[in-house]
């Protein structure tokens, strides 16, 4: 993954755009060096991106719920761009594609963009890249829900449909949007090694948890592909918040915590990073769970994960899959929110931890239920 530099806390409290907000913590913005030109494009992208999706980005809201017996901060995404957070990952790697042209003169022809996902990602991605009017492949697998294929059409993206191939380990959608990449098309996920740019837009949800939520002490972050969780440590980490990371997956899926138990068994992350394949490596069998989105084969940002946790005091949290579904039911009824068992599934990890009563801690609701 592009190791991005941590920036210095700055925020532009006269703005509740995120992007620009937190403007001067994004790279994009200093790659731009002209402020006038990034809020006046900033905005004219937010813009449309709100032709496209109905609305652009605000500040999302943040607030404490009494769920179970305990109470919890809960950091809402649901009504975000696209439906989720994904849609901030993939406006800040636009960001730095339109930064890069105008730096290039413009006027040059596009290169198509790429995305491996089975639902929001895909979607976010969609709707970014039709707000610039850029062409973008989705590579999806066959069981993609049909809503999200519906949408995805919608909005204009080519759709290739990826079945297993027999013999073939990994997730067959990442492995035929990398041969994509291969032959020229733009990473434009939410995958950090891919492009390391997607933790540029993903922190504004961190700087965002920093400043709404400073006393928290832990945050549960549900884990797929893993940029998330690096983004919200990073962001955090920068707002001056010492919340450990707590890492959550699925009994259906979970690499990170088995790569968790083996870079402690190799004596570390620099031994791991040096022994990838021992470390990590696609799930079998086939991830099942209702958590859906985050059933990636690999936790793709492994080590920038293992490092956030280790170096907040955070640890990985497998759950039970009955927990999932009952997590999710129990955060729409406390919180009258629309999540989806993905985008619970933080709250899944937290109801299966073990915490002290004084603990405050906090968890991301990351998407809306379709």
């Amino acid at each position: 993954m592009l190791a991005l530099p941590m920036p210095e806390w700055s925020v532009d409290e006269s703005s509740q755009l995120p992007f620009v907000r937190y403007r001067r913590m994004l790279r994009s913005w200093v790659e731009a060096g002209d402020d006038a030109w990034f809020v006046d494009r900033v905005g004219q992208l937010d813009d449309a991106v709100a032709g496209v999706d109905g609305h652009g980005f605000v500040v999302t809201p943040c607030s404490e719920s009494l769920i179970g017996e305990r109470i919890i901060t809960v950091k809402d995404e649901t009504d975000n761009v696209s439906g989720s957070h994904k849609a901030r990952h993939t406006f800040g790697l636009m960001l730095h594609l339109l930064v890069r042209e105008r730096r290039a003169g413009g006027g040059g022809e596009r290169p198509p963009l790429a995305i491996a996902s089975c639902g929001n990602a895909a979607v976010a991605a969609a709707v970014v890249a039709a707000a610039e009017r850029w062409p973008i492949t989705v590579y999806v697998p066959v069981d993609a829900e049909a809503a999200v294929v519906a949408r995805l059409q919608e909005l204009g993206a080519k759709i290739e449909s990826c079945p297993r191939i027999d013999g073939e380990e990994g997730d067959p959608s990442y492995l035929r949007f990398r041969e994509g990449v291969s032959a020229g098309a733009v990473p434009f996920g939410c995958q950090g090694p891919d492009n390391g740019y997607t933790i540029d837009g993903g922190r504004t949800l961190g700087y965002e948890l920093a400043e709404q939520a400073p006393d928290i002490d832990r945050v549960y972050v549900q884990v797929g592909g893993g940029a998330l969780a690096t983004s919200v440590a990073q962001g955090l980490a920068v707002g001056g918040s010492s919340a450990a990371l707590i890492a959550v997956q699925t009994e259906g899926c979970a690499p990170l915590a088995r790569a968790w138990e083996r870079t402690a068994e190799l004596g570390g992350l620099d031994e791991a990073r040096r022994q990838r394949s021992a470390v990590m490596w696609p799930w079998t069998p086939t991830p099942a769970s209702a958590a859906a989105g985050i059933l990636d084969d690999e936790t793709y940002d492994w080590a920038a994960v293992t490092e956030a946790m280790a170096t907040t005091g955070g640890h990985p949290v497998v759950v039970p899959e009955p927990v999932v579904t009952e997590a999710c039911v129990a955060g729409q009824s406390a919180t009258g929110i629309n999540v989806s068992p993905t985008g619970s599934a933080g709250l899944a990890g937290l109801l299966c931890d073990n915490l002290p009563a004084v603990a405050k801690p906090a968890v991301l609701f990351t998407g809306a239920q379709r």
